[in-house]
Parts: structure tokens; sequence; C-alpha cells
């Protein structure tokens, strides 16, 4: 099967926009057990919508476009697609309605711009958009009409703002690929994710023990990404289920301390969850990170019941006064020390009443740098009742990347020492 994915949108090529429907769309298809052979990013004009389209459509058995479908003047797609199509455009009452409903909802009054989102080529099948006012939009292609003696199946529309796409896809359009698309043979699928550990040396742990594996099907993929490493664990054909359980056994029999979920968890998840089975709590304190750790918990659902305190104490004054650091040990060690480190960690958990307490403090850079502390260097603290933990780490990012990374050393250690606590 040939699925090509063309994304509409000059902001793409200008740069203005990362094109994250690229690698999220390929990602739930891949997951799904559909590979995209092709993808391309086009400007939002009418030829380049038209030779694009038409493009893919000689070669592919479905084409998803996004982008493009809404009521501003650049909002071209299926006005340009149904002009290459050669079909009329006709509003429907249904979708006009929908939109009004969503403005109602809002207490808004509805745009009269808007309006023209009802416009829908007279072949297409409408998707259902629950999440916006653009409905996609699904056509079948006759057999053959753009030539190279491949008959597409269908062409499927898509609005271009992730947070309507993304739930369509799910909800409604992956399904309708499994019908129309039904794969030939059993297929499984499974993502570990990991941090602490490279990507050379996750793989040169779990490629011998699941080399027999491999002969019987397994198809084993690493994707390194910020302070993360995925295992990707596939197979296809009789028993792949069962080949991608064994697999994901041997890995977390190997690797299994840095393998903290899987599919598209992330760690801050993972520590809240563990915290509300064991109705445990944490409290921060914050230097560098400037209560990014805090973000990322906080973004959590349910993290209110976990999460007692944040102090995002970026001065040396703010951790005397409101971690209780001391002024001599700041004055023999520096803010950016094993010694102060601690001191606000057990501050923090002294303060807070958490039963866990992260602390951090570090040089993001570019400035800052000693010879003995050069940019990068970062002090991250546990407290718990068993004690508190320091490491030092020499995080050398910039400043973006240096508070991710930090943030995440900081949720691993504390997602060790809750599984380690048991």
């Amino acid at each position: 099967m040939r699925i090509e994915l063309v994304n509409t949108g000059s902001e793409l090529l200008l740069g203005r926009v990362l094109n994250t429907h690229q690698q999220w769309i390929c990602r739930q298809l891949a997951d799904a057990g559909y590979e995209v052979t092709r993808q391309v990013a086009i400007a939002d004009t009418g030829p380049a919508i038209c030779e694009g389209t038409k493009e893919a459509l000689s070669r592919s058995d479905l084409v998803i476009v996004t982008g493009g479908l809404g009521p501003t003047a650049d909002d071209i797609t299926r006005d340009k697609i149904a002009e290459l199509l050669e079909c009329e455009l006709r509003e429907d009452a249904g979708t006009v309605e929908r939109i009004r409903e969503f403005f109602a909802r809002r207490k808004r009054p509805m745009p009269e711009r808007t309006r023209i989102q009802a416009m829908i080529p007279e072949t297409a099948e409408i998707i259902t958009n629950h999440h916006g006012t653009a409905p996609g939009l699904l056509i079948d292609i006759n057999p053959n009409r753009f030539g190279g003696g491949i008959p597409p199946a269908c062409l499927i529309m898509l609005p271009g703002p992730p947070r309507e796409l993304r739930p369509m896809f799910v909800e409604q359009v992956l399904p309708i690929i499994r019908d129309r698309f039904p794969l030939g043979a059993e297929f499984a699928c499974r993502t570990l994710k990991s941090t602490g550990v490279g990507e050379s040396l996750m793989e040169e742990w779990l490629l011998e023990p699941l080399r027999e594996l491999e002969k019987r099907g397994l198809v084993v993929g690493f994707c390194a990404r910020t302070g993360e490493v995925d295992v990707r664990l596939v197979a296809s054909g009789p028993d792949s289920t069962g080949i991608v359980s064994e697999a994901v056994q041997i890995a977390l029999s190997v690797a299994g301390e840095h393998i903290y979920g899987s599919e598209d968890e992330k760690i801050e998840e993972v520590v809240v969850r563990l915290l509300s089975e064991r109705n445990e709590t944490v409290a921060l304190a914050e230097s560098c990170t400037g209560g990014y750790i805090g973000h990322r918990i906080t973004n959590v659902s349910g993290a209110s019941a976990v999460f007692l305190a944040s102090h995002v104490t970026y001065s040396n004054e703010a951790k005397q006064r409101m971690l209780g650091v001391s002024k001599d040990t700041l004055a023999a060690h520096g803010a950016v020390s094993e010694a102060v480190a601690k001191e606000m960690a057990d501050g923090c958990r002294e303060r807070s009443g958490a039963n866990y307490a992260i602390a951090v403090t570090g040089i993001a850079g570019p400035t800052g740098g000693t010879e003995d502390k050069p940019v990068g260097t970062v002090f991250v603290a546990l407290a718990s009742k068993k004690g508190t933990t320091v490491f030092k780490r020499i995080n050398s990012f910039d400043r973006e990347t240096f508070k991710f990374v930090t943030a995440q050393q900081g949720l691993e250690l504390l997602r060790k020492e809750i599984m380690n606590t048991g």
C-alpha cells in the first residue's frame, strides 16, 4: 500500500512553523501498521496545491492533505482540489449549523466568513470536526484518473491546527483507513521509553539478547531524542503479538532500570502516577531551571493531588530566605555546588512537608562558567525519608535544552527513588 502525506503551508517552507504533522501522522500510521512512502510540504498557493496533490494521486493508494480548510483568504486547499477534481462546491446545511453551534457554545457571534468552511465538494464525504469549525473531507478518486496505471483509493483532507487534526485523525481517520485498507497480516508494535542512557549503549545491550527473535521476524529500531531513547519493537505475521511481548520482557530484564514507560508516556506522567498510587507528595526547589520542572509536573492531570509547592530561588538571597540555605555554605562553596543543592532539597522538604523534594542548581550559560565549573554544570538533589542524594552532571546544551535535560534528570532521580522504596 502506498500512502502519501501532503502538508500545505508557506510558513512551513519559510521555517516559521515546525512541520509537526509529518512526524505525528507518520508515527500514528506506523504504530497502526501502515508506512508512509512519501511526504512533502508545499506552499499554500493554487499551482502548488494542484500540482502536489495531482502528483501524489498519480502514484498512491491513499493521499492525506493537511491545512488550508479554514475561513481566511489563504485557505484555498478545498477550492483548488475541487477545481483539480472538476467537482462543484455546495454549501452543506449540517456543517453551517455545526459552525453556528460552535460559536454559540462560546457565546460569540459567528463571523460570516466562517460560513465558507461549509462549502463542500459535491463528491466528498464529511469528516466531522468536533474540535473546530472546518470539517475534514474524504473523496473517492476514479481509478487511473491521473495516469500512471495506479487507481488511487481515496483522498483525505484535514484542517491544519494540531488541536483539531490530532483527535480527528485518531477518532475518525484511523478507523476509516483500517476499514478501507485492512492489513494483510497480524501486526504488533510496542515502543519503550528510556532515559539516562545513550542510543549506542542501549543498542549494545539489546541487540544480542533480541537476535533470536529477529530471526522470527522482530524488527528493532532506536530513536534518540533529547534526554531519551525510544526502543521500537515491531513484528508482522503469525504470532507477531507473542514475538513483541517476548521482546518487551527481554528489554525490561536487560535495561529495565532505564525504561520508564511505553508509547507516548512522559516521565512526568509516570512520576505523578507513581506518587498517586502511593499517596505520596513532592515539592521542588529550582534555580537554573526557573520553574520548568514544576511546569512539566503541572501539565499532568491529577498533579494537584501530589504536587505541594515549588520554590523558584534564582538568587542567593531567595535560597537563604525561602529554603534556609546557609549564608556560610553559599560563601564557601558557591550557589552551584553539591552542598547548596543538598541544603535546598532539605529545606524544601522540611518546609513543605512533602515526602520528596527535588532541588537543582547550575550554570545554564552561555556565560558564567569557570574552569572548575564550566557552562552546563548542574547539581541535582533529591531529599526523602531515607536521606538526601546529590549528583553532578555537565549538560552542555543551549539554555532551553539544558533546562529540559536537567528537569529530565531530576524527574528520573525521583522515579527511581519511588520504585526502589517500593
